[in-house]
């Protein structure tokens, strides 16, 4: 009885052995494959440009705090000794206490505060533009991938086709039927197939590398991608985009530091005159005691800061006049990538209503006729190579046709297209 038992729970142990081996492995497999918004995720967490910005923002949140704060008091003290002219020679004690405190005058702070609040807007609108930037090339190299994995389905297709093929040819070769010619020609084939196998491997590799180079060393090397080309979104009208130009966050940022530029030119015209100091004291001689209040006025004789002013206010025009032209570059940038958009869509509409049905088309009429012997090797070989070159064709134009999408996304600064 003991035996059966012994043996019973050592069965029992290897079956849950192995069982939790399975589970290990499902769940590594599951935690190694990635949806679009989750490699977003992570790029956002553990991208080293995302921690810059962060900390760029929280150093112009911190210069408000020191736009805020009030100049230090100055204290100063003295003590010597004191011999009377007349009299005796009698050597006594002097001292003296100080104190005096710096006041701006309040356009000279406001003019600080100002410029400090600009910042922050500026660091803000450039964090935003990081992760727009961001998530842009994540999404370009996520879909770059999921092309690059279609692109090799459609070879391995085409390689255990042309094997096929060359194993048809290779019989028909060796009872008599065809010239030896056409297995060389079939031959060729095949190895040409295989190289653009082993080819479209080695582009998704690369792919999926620059892609984790986004993420970072917390996506595994041997992680799969969830997701497909989202060919069913369409972009609005171009009018209604280039309504939505004057909200893109680069030009934001530009107005930002044109806030920045214009609240400099004030505080340098207001340092002119900066404020004034208050000062108090005491002197105390052996036999007298002086009391003293007064304010320290600085007289703008020797220069008025004409050559400050006058480069704050370049710098104003030069803002502006950046404005103006990123205004043009965007709408110039956002014209030439819709142009290309429109031509990617017509380019799926030519492939998905004719171009595709022809190649199939004519494939299938060239293996019919080379079955019944109508036609050689050679032509039902070019029909086949025309057909794979017109999906392929199909397929850079659906990427081209996501690319643009993408770039329009980038200019904007809007979500164009779905993450999940």
């Amino acid at each position: 009885m003991s035996v059966n038992t012994t043996m019973f729970t050592k069965s029992t142990l290897k079956r849950l052995a192995v069982l939790l081996m399975l589970t290990a492995k499902t769940f590594a497999y599951a935690d190694s494959s990635y949806t679009l918004q989750q490699v977003i995720d992570v790029a956002f967490k553990d991208h080293p440009s995302v921690r810059a910005t962060k900390a760029q923002e929280d150093a112009a949140v911190a210069s408000v705090t020191t736009a805020k704060s009030f100049m230090n008091p100055e204290i100063e003290m003295g003590a010597g000794p004191s011999r009377y002219r007349s009299g005796t020679n009698e050597t006594r004690n002097n001292w003296g206490v100080a104190l005096s405190q710096p006041l701006e005058f309040s356009d000279v702070r406001t003019a600080r505060k100002e410029i400090a609040e600009s910042n922050v807007k500026f660091a803000g609108v450039n964090t935003e533009i990081n992760q727009i930037e961001l998530r842009s090339r994540v999404k370009q190299a996520f879909y770059d991938v999921l092309q690059r994995q279609e692109a090799l389905r459609l070879v391995e297709e085409d390689r255990n086709l042309l094997q096929q093929i060359r194993e048809r040819v290779k019989l028909r070769v060796d009872i008599g039927e065809s010239p030896r010619y056409e297995l060389i020609k079939a031959d060729t084939e095949a190895l040409a197939a295989e190289r653009d196998y082993q080819a479209a491997f080695v582009r998704i590799v690369e792919a999926k590398a620059y892609l984790q180079g986004f993420v970072g060393i917390s996506m595994p090397a041997d992680y799969s991608l969830q997701g497909e080309l989202p060919l069913t979104q369409t972009l609005p009208t171009i009018q209604s985009l280039r309504d939505q130009v004057a909200q893109s966050p680069q030009l934001k940022q530009v107005r930002a530091a044109s806030q920045t530029a214009d609240a400099k030119l004030r505080l340098e015209e207001n340092l002119r005159n900066p404020g004034v100091t208050i000062k108090a004291g005491i002197e105390q001689d052996p036999d007298l005691t002086s009391f003293r209040l007064g304010l320290a006025v600085p007289l703008p004789l020797w220069t008025q800061r004409q050559g400050q002013i006058a480069e704050a206010a370049a710098n104003v025009r030069q803002v502006q006049a950046v404005l103006s032209d990123r205004e043009l570059a965007l709408n110039r940038d956002l014209e030439s990538a819709y142009q290309r958009y429109v031509i990617a869509q017509n380019q799926l509409r030519a492939f998905e209503h004719g171009l595709l049905k022809q190649a199939e088309s004519v494939l299938r009429v060239a293996e019919s006729a080379y079955r019944f012997g109508e036609r050689g090797i050679l032509e039902y070989l070019d029909a086949q190579r025309t057909y794979r070159a017109v999906k392929k064709d199909y397929l850079t134009a659906k990427f081209d046709y996501v690319s643009t999408m993408l770039e329009i996304e980038r200019l904007l600064g809007a979500e164009l297209l779905p993450t999940n």
